[in-house]
């Protein structure tokens, strides 16, 4: 289906060359566009397709049948025979979008070298003589060799960032979002109940609450942060949604909330009534200011200029320990370089951009074309809420599909870098198991207060948002029950050993062991507790081995994993069975989850003890000091007294007050030993063939 141009299209149609070309296209606005929500108006927005490929989508403009876009963006074409492909949508967040028209636009009818105005005409093929309204649009078509792409700046293509990673533009502030609870919400299942979630989106960033079962008045208690990327603050979606196992979900009601509307720097509570049923959802919503994001060249960095550098200093010095608990730092990385890369396209080369992230903060570099060692030289900012976030770094190459493939990636814990060091890291494959080809180099300087580090280490983590959903898998439900096997098997061996003192196996252990037994029996305080934990600390921290053989105890839980090519062949062969299985995966990935947390709290715990981060293993040993001087000065029963009424009055101090388990908290900044393996550096091996290399990199 074609679409009438204005008279500046040329009518001429040119033998073309299989040259590359940029397309520089201008979405400019739309005019009487269809209508389809039911209040009369539409929240339209516009994909770009290129040989049945997505590579473009606009913002979306809410509730406007003449919308005003002007955005621009610029393709990279090798042939021009095939049409773009332009298609309106009606956004309907949590619902399937409506189509409201498309068009195509022949490029061989384009004149080159000046910009054209296009006026396309939106037609459903179905309904041909529907009037769905149209599109303006200003297009520029230039071959890559000519003199008049040669006069324009060669780094603006470099400097273009891909549409699939939009969050890596600055963001402006933060919204920091509580939800509390919802009232009186609709019962969706036969029991008169539903199992609420909701759901937010804030532009490109989406978060989901947990599902609160069987009942119609949630407390959630969740608390998130979003980034504010328009200086308006946008609109926050909300979508409340029941769900339901083995089938689709049921939507339960829907509402915005516009955050212009908001004053900064003050927290508001918000009673938010769902549209199109009854229900409530309560929410506490605070607006501030982002004090260090950016990306910088290497010749302008923050941290690189002494006098910036002292006011940061001074900022989280020891003296201002207890002003705004949440900012622990300042988090510069300096992306350098990276070197022999994996050649992604068919020209044997790559074009590589790096993405880095740090909890829910995402940045991004340029992309380098056609290049195996790329040169970024960027410098990138981040706030600091905790000291044990790990920096993830991933390397991309961007194709004109828009689909980026993976190259490789690395995961650096901010408690293991040293400041001021360039240092090359290997890429590892996907799964962070094994090598990759190709190193990247990086230099890090962490700034922080080291008692807002310690505060917050025992408040709950800030969970990511973007994480890949739980899938039934037989090598990891193998792995975690062989972690939690590990763990009862230390505690077995703790049994055995002290079985043995009993049965008089060894004269010399036995007798020691029972005049220890009588001593601390007849001479025992309270306070011994906590002095016992820690004495175990202080022995470990001096005479403990067990660090020195962790890896080689990981390395051995990863050797039963099975090649992934032949992973693959045998989830083809199953894919029938699989499918029938789908009622009870929910069960499957209970257990597997289960297994995996229950093994983590153990392995946390031996690895406080074992001092695998000193941050940590010297936190717990002053904890356990205090511990120990309080119940040595104080009597027991104030101290309890003090925990109840601390309990009792909570609720009452703070309504709304998100509770958190301290203990649990703390041990969730302790790396797992799968986490550790992740974390753990890999040197080069220089022996090591290639065609290993392939089969440990499942990407």
């Amino acid at each position: 289906m074609g679409a009438p141009f204005s008279s500046g299209v040329a009518a001429e149609r040119s033998v073309l060359s299989s040259g590359m070309y940029k397309l520089e296209i201008e979405l400019k606005r739309g005019n009487n566009l269809a209508v389809r929500d039911r209040g009369g108006t539409s929240d339209p927005y516009v994909k770009f397709k290129l040989a049945g490929k997505e590579v473009f989508r606009s913002k979306t403009i809410h509730k406007n049948l003449n919308p005003v876009w002007e955005e621009k963006t610029t393709l990279v074409l090798d042939c021009l025979s095939e049409p773009l492909y332009v298609k309106v949508f009606d956004y309907d967040f949590g619902l399937q979008d409506d189509f409201m028209g498309s068009a195509h636009l022949y490029l061989e009818s384009l004149e080159q070298q000046r910009m054209i105005p296009v006026t396309l005409v939106l037609k459903d093929p179905h309904h041909p003589d529907q009037d769905l309204g149209s599109l303006e649009l200003a297009v520029t078509l230039t071959p890559k060799d000519s003199p008049l792409e040669e006069r324009r700046d060669s780094t603006q293509q470099s400097l273009r960032l891909s549409e699939l990673h939009r969050k890596s533009q600055l963001w402006r502030g933060i919204v920091s979002i509580a939800l509390i609870e919802g009232r009186n919400l609709i019962p969706m299942d036969p029991n008169g109940l539903s199992d609420p979630y909701v759901k937010f989106r804030l532009g490109p960033q989406k978060y989901r609450s947990k599902t609160v079962p069987k009942t119609l008045s949630p407390q959630w208690k969740e608390q998130f942060d979003l980034h504010l990327y328009e200086e308006t603050g946008g609109v926050l979606e909300i979508a409340v949604w029941d769900k339901d196992t083995g089938r689709r979900d049921d939507f339960i009601g829907r509402c915005q909330l516009d955050l212009s509307t908001l004053t900064k720097e003050q927290t508001h509570h918000l009673e938010l009534q769902l549209e199109e049923s009854r229900g409530y959802v309560v929410l506490l919503v605070t607006l501030t200011a982002s004090a260090h994001v950016s990306i910088a060249d290497l010749s302008v960095t923050p941290l690189d200029d002494p006098q910036e550098r002292r006011e940061i200093l001074k900022r989280y010095g020891v003296w201002r320990s207890f002003s705004n608990l949440k900012d622990v730092g300042i988090v510069q990385v300096k992306v350098m370089r990276a070197e022999g890369l994996m050649a992604a396209d068919v020209t044997g080369k790559s074009d590589p951009f790096c993405v880095l992230e740090l909890n829910n903060d995402r940045l991004q570099t340029h992309t380098v074309y056609k290049n195996l060692n790329p040169e970024w030289n960027k410098a990138f900012t981040f706030n600091l809420k905790d000291i044990h976030s790990v920096l993830e770094v991933t390397v991309f190459d961007e194709d004109r599909d828009w689909s980026a493939d993976f190259l490789g990636k690395v995961v650096i814990p901010l408690l293991y870098v040293r400041n001021g060091e360039q240092k090359s890291y290997v890429l590892k494959n996907k799964e962070l198991t094994g090598p990759t080809k190709g190193h990247i180099y990086l230099e890090f300087d962490v700034i922080y207060n080291t008692v807002k580090a310690a505060l917050r280490s025992v408040v709950a983590a800030e969970q990511k948002y973007i994480e890949e959903e739980p899938k039934v898998s037989k090598q990891l439900l193998q792995q975690n029950f062989n972690r939690v096997k590990r763990c009862i098997m230390v505690l077995f061996s703790y049994g055995t050993y002290i079985n043995s003192c009993f049965e008089w196996e060894s004269a010399q252990r036995s007798i020691v062991s029972f005049v220890l037994f009588v001593l601390v029996v007849w001479n025992f305080e309270l306070y011994m507790l906590p002095l016992g934990l820690l004495l175990l600390l202080v022995w470990n921290y001096f005479f403990c081995s067990s660090r020195e053989t962790a890896d080689m105890t990981m390395e051995a839980m990863f050797e039963w994993e099975e090649d992934e090519d032949d992973k693959e062949d045998k989830e083809s062969e199953h894919k029938g069975f699989m499918d029938k299985l789908y009622a009870i995966q929910d069960v499957f990935i209970s257990v597997q989850t289960a297994l995996d947390e229950v093994a983590s709290y153990g392995e946390r715990i031996k690895n406080t003890v074992n001092w695998t981060v000193p941050f940590l293993s010297c936190l717990a040993i002053t904890a356990l000091c205090s511990a120990t001087l309080l119940l040595y000065l104080i009597p027991l029963r104030y101290l309890v007294l003090a925990w109840g009424v601390n309990k009792f009055t909570k609720k009452l101090r703070d309504p709304y007050m998100i509770d958190n388990n301290e203990l649990l908290d703390f041990l969730s900044r302790v790396p797992s030993d799968v986490q550790v393996m992740q974390y753990r550096e890999l040197k080069i091996d220089p022996g090591q063939s290639p065609n290993k290399r392939r089969r440990t990199n499942p990407s």
